[in-house]
């Protein structure tokens, strides 16, 4: 067969190289040979180079000449074609030249290759055929250097994450377009097979029966023309037997008759050519003399013999024939076939029959004829006796396929769901006259399994969440709407629980993204271990979930509930370590609480939040208290979003005096600077409302570094009014210690103020410190450099050791006031905060004890080591102006 067009490709499960971008490459390789003092270049997935070597200039050309291209070559084939390693580390001759290939993999398929090489400092000489390079201009430890491919993995991994899933998500959106369109054209093909098959009983001439049966196939194809050829006897000409030409297309034909055959008509097989086919130039030549751009030319036997030849043109537009293309026209070419051996053997119906069995047994559907009175199958192709044996032999084909078709009707399509089978079938059915004149039905059956299978895989997607696996937010509605009627109608009562994690995105701006879906995958995965809710987690977004307990499960919701606090009391291992994230989780029952799906989900939020207003990681439950509650926090919200935007007027900063109680008549020493919104529809609004509240809403950040600058101001006045060593102490968040340009913003503040660095003493929480060490030891350190005091808050209410004290660069110690409560008369606590003292003592840091209420409590410190004390016995926090008078009574 002549066969010259291709199948449509349909790949979704590969990768595209062209999801790499070049450009992206190229700048993270500069980024990392510049900072990190290596030389590298990168392949794609077939070797061929994506960016040059780059490195230190000056050390270019050294490094091409001790390093082979052929050694390059041979470590990127392995690392790429090995199932085993993606990444491997080799000695050079020389002791401190190091060289390492990365193979990046997706689904075990390299995509791009990297071989990074650098000149170390830290080396051993022995065993190595010459010595170490010297002088060379960029040289970097082999610690950095193994840092180094960490990095260009996982930026790499990064950079193909976001094309692979914009590809993946143009692949599906692609497939879901195409199997739409598949079906419409699938249908339509149908009933053009149909309208086709029907013309096998026509008792009209050959010539109009076969330019009906061109001008169906013309229009389904929407192609420009369409022939039928008689070849004469001499076979060097041929007549023109039939013709259809599509609107506005001329036929180029002057004549009918003797026309010279076409180089074309000469195979007795099919042929088949695509505007993009390769052919020579001569037959280009030849087509497009008579404005053909595509064509598919068919032979049609008689006897054996090749007699006509049916064409189907394209003359105005490009045209890629596909398969389908291809098996509709060698079946419209068999009809026509089969109209011409019928004709000349119309007195033989015993071969007719056979002619029309042999056609239909080849048209990719099961087709059977029916009388519609006495119900009698009258014909039944190959595939049907084939796919449906049990059932044509039993005669129980009406239960599977007519039960379904609407009495009286014409014609038409329906789906039909076999559950004993499980598969899904399309039935096409017309009316048609039988070889005797009596009306029968003609139907036609595809299998449409495959395209449902997909449709509900799409169904899927459209309610999971991508990362976690869990249902999603529109799925939760849907559910929840069931569960909700079904509790009504059995008098039953099912949970829903709005959880959401605790300073999230802690974990996510210190470990980065990556580690942050890691945390959420593992959390989906232990919800669902849950007995009653494995199959009703949901995630909402970010890092919010519902959880649905069905009226099924619902006595179990104690368990369930102590089961999900179970989960959050243990460490979650991330990036070599253990980090602690709590949850805050608000319940509501329906259908006791309410009976609409948002009216139930907007509780639960409302539940929610005050577990986590009330000091997170806890669980509350609904009530309408707590409703009103949350009106109140709405008013809260709009007023503390007009109070900043109004320029931070209502919030007032207090001051705390912090008295020296080992110097003569235990002077103040300065003061702790606290925040009260005071505000003008409110009234005043107590810290521990206020503060969770702006951390929710993001304002945390611009709120603090107002204090910041307010108490700085503050200070530098009393510095300059006769009071040079007063100091001043700024509690820092959780979230502005986390800002990535924390330090900055305290540089500037001090530049802004003109405080004094060492009268400005930052207070930070103990368990903050203590759960990114590396991290808080960094950012601590470089605030110290400023000149500025470091003060841990709060000591003794965490999870750390003694240990870490000596780790963070600190100034003063403060222990937390729970410790003092009993400390006249608790032995224990007397014993801590002396051990504190002592410690504190011997490492070179001051001891603060916070809430001291009575002079009992003051007179245990004496002798302890103790230098500065703060609490309501000393003062409660007041305004600046009655600080000032109270305390600076001198001031100038």
């Amino acid at each position: 067969m002549q066969t010259k067009y291709r199948e449509p490709s349909h790949d979704f499960n590969g990768i595209d190289p062209n999801i790499i971008d070049n450009k992206e490459v190229q700048k993270l390789q500069e980024k990392v040979c510049d900072v990190s003092n290596v030389f590298a270049f990168c392949t794609d997935s077939r070797g061929q180079w994506i960016t040059d070597l780059t490195g230190h200039n000056d050390g270019l050309e050294q490094i091409r000449q001790m390093i082979t291209m052929e050694r390059f070559s041979s470590m990127i084939r392995r690392v790429s074609e090995s199932s085993l390693e993606d990444q491997i580390i080799e000695n050079t001759e020389y002791p401190n030249l190091k060289i390492a290939a990365i193979s990046i993999k997706i689904e075990g398929r390299p995509i791009i290759n990297w071989l990074i090489c650098a000149v170390v400092e830290d080396y051993e000489t022995a065993g190595f055929e010459k010595g170490p390079i010297t002088d060379f201009p960029a040289v970097t430890t082999e610690r950095k250097f193994m840092k180094t491919l960490d990095l260009i993995r996982v930026a790499s991994f990064k950079i193909l994450q976001s094309r692979i899933l914009l590809y993946s998500a143009e692949a599906e959106s692609r497939k879901s377009k195409s199997s739409q369109q598949e079906m419409s054209i699938s249908l339509k093909r149908t009933e053009a097979t149909t309208a086709i098959v029907q013309l096998l009983e026509s008792d009209e001439p050959v010539e109009a029966v076969m330019e009906k049966i061109l001008k169906i196939a013309g229009a389904y194809l929407g192609i420009s023309s369409a022939e039928v050829f008689r070849l004469n006897k001499d076979g060097k000409y041929m007549d023109v037997m039939a013709e259809w030409c599509n609107v506005g297309v001329v036929s180029i034909f002057n004549q009918l008759r003797n026309i010279k055959r076409s180089a074309f008509l000469k195979y007795s097989k099919p042929m088949v050519i695509s505007s993009d086919t390769r052919i020579t130039p001569e037959e280009r030549e030849q087509l497009e003399q008579v404005y053909i751009k595509a064509t598919i030319i068919i032979p049609i036997f008689i006897g054996g013999v090749v007699t006509m030849y049916i064409c189907f043109n394209e003359c105005k537009n490009e045209k890629i024939w596909d398969i389908e293309d291809v098996k509709f026209t060698n079946n419209a070419a068999k009809v026509i076939q089969s109209i011409l051996v019928r004709r000349i053997q119309k007195n033989s119906l015993a071969s007719s029959y056979a002619s029309l069995e042999a056609i239909l047994d080849n048209v990719g559907s099961a087709i059977y004829v029916k009388d519609i009175e006495s119900k009698k199958m009258l014909f039944a192709n190959k595939m049907l006796k084939t796919v449906f044996e049990q059932e044509y032999k039993d005669g129980t084909l009406d239960e599977l396929f007519e039960s379904g078709r609407p009495v009286g009707s014409k014609g038409g399509t329906f789906e039909i769901n076999s559950i004993l089978r499980n598969r899904w079938y399309d039935l096409h059915y017309t009316y048609i006259n039988w070889v005797d004149g009596r009306q029968v039905v003609l139907c036609a059956v595809y299998d449409i399994t495959d395209k449902k299978i997909y449709q509900k895989k799409i169904e899927q997607q459209a309610y999971t969440d991508f990362l976690t696996g869990l249902y999603n937010r529109m799925c939760c509605e849907r559910d929840l709407a069931w569960h909700i009627d079904n509790a009504k109608k059995n008098n039953l009562l099912g949970g829903l629980l709005y959880l959401d994690l605790d300073d999230f995105k802690h974990i996510n701006d210190g470990l980065g993204h990556q580690y942050g879906d890691v945390l959420l995958k593992s959390i989906s995965h232990s919800l669902q271990k849950i007995e009653g809710i494995q199959k009703t987690c949901y995630r909402m977004g970010g890092d919010e979930f519902v959880i649905l307990i069905p009226s099924e499960h619902y006595p179990r919701i104690s368990l369930i509930l102590d089961e999900i606090k179970e989960i959050f009391n243990k460490p979650w291992f991330l990036k070599d370590a253990d980090y602690y994230c709590t949850m805050s989780m608000g319940v509501v029952i329906f259908p006791e609480d309410g009976d609409s799906v948002q009216n139930l989900i907007k509780k639960a939020d409302i539940a929610m939040y005050e577990a986590k207003k009330s000091g997170k990681n806890r669980v509350a439950y609904y009530s309408d208290s707590i409703s009103t509650m949350s009106n109140k926090r709405l008013d809260m919200e709009k007023n503390m979003r007009d109070a900043t935007v109004a320029g931070y007027k209502e919030f007032e900063v207090y001051y705390q005096p912090i008295i020296d109680i080992q110097k003569p008549g235990s002077p103040c020493s300065g003061a702790e600077a606290l925040i009260r919104w005071n505000n003008s529809e409110l009234g005043f609004i107590p810290p521990s409302d206020f503060i969770p509240l702006a951390e929710y809403l993001g304002l945390i950040n611009p709120i603090g570094n107002y204090v910041l600058k307010e108490a700085c101001l503050a200070c530098k006045d009393w510095n300059e009014s006769g009071y040079p060593n007063y100091k001043v102490n700024v509690n820092l968040s959780v979230v502005q210690l986390l800002q990535p340009d924390i330090v900055d913003i305290v540089a500037e503040t001090i530049a802004e103020t003109g405080i004094a660095p060492k009268n400005l003493t930052l207070e930070v929480t103990e368990s903050l410190a203590i759960n990114d060490m590396e991290r808080m030891k960094e950012i601590l350190g470089n605030i110290k450099k400023l000149g500025v005091r470091i003060a841990l808050d709060d000591f003794g209410t965490g999870y750390s050791s003694l240990n870490h004290i000596r780790e963070i660069p600190l100034d003063v110690i403060k222990v937390d006031q729970s410790f003092v409560t009993d400390l006249a008369d608790d032995q224990y606590s007397q014993s801590f905060i002396k051990m504190i003292a002592e410690l504190a003592t011997s490492i070179g840091v001051s001891i603060c004890v916070e809430g001291i209420e009575t002079v009992e409590q003051k007179n245990v410190l004496e002798g302890m080591k103790v230098r500065m004390i703060q609490g309501y016995y000393c003062d409660r926090p007041m305004k600046r102006e009655d600080f000032e008078a109270k305390y600076m009574p001198d001031k100038q």
